[in-house]
Parts: C-alpha cells; sequence; structure tokens
C-alpha cells in the first residue's frame, strides 16, 4: 500500500512538473511572437507613414502642375 501511495505521488508530481514547464515554454514562446508582431506592425507604421508624405508631395506636384498648364493655356490659347 505504502509503495502505490510513493508511486502515485511520484506520478502526480511528474505531471504536475511536465505541464509547469510546459504552459512556461508556451508563454515564452507566445511573448516571443508578440514581441515579433509588434516589430513588423511598427515597422509597417513607419512604411506607411512615408507613403502618405510622398503622396501629399506628389499631390502638391499635381496642383501645380494642372496651375502651370492653366496659365499657359490663358496665355497661349489652342489654336483651333
Amino acid at each position: 500500500m505504502t509503495e502505490a501511495i510513493i508511486v502515485a505521488i511520484l506520478g502526480f508530481a511528474g505531471t504536475l512538473l511536465g505541464s509547469l514547464f510546459g504552459i512556461l515554454a508556451a508563454q515564452k514562446l507566445t511573448q516571443y511572437r508578440l514581441v515579433q508582431v509588434e516589430t513588423t506592425t511598427q515597422s509597417h507604421g513607419e512604411r506607411i507613414r512615408k507613403l502618405e508624405t510622398d503622396a501629399t508631395k506628389l499631390e502638391g506636384r499635381v496642383t501645380e502642375t494642372e496651375h502651370d498648364i492653366r496659365d499657359l493655356k490663358k496665355y497661349h490659347p489652342p489654336k483651333p
């Protein structure tokens, strides 16, 4: 009877330790993945901000070009 209790306690302790180590390993992996996602998200955010800045600059250049074309048409009307 005593041996059965000792075996049961050892089995329980092994199961408990295995579960705890498994949970800790899964938590570390999850934390690592979250850091990777945050890094990627930050990188994408920086790229989007740069694209928005570039788009704003291009919009300004298009507007300026449209004004230039309008001025050219005003001073040099198209020939019929």
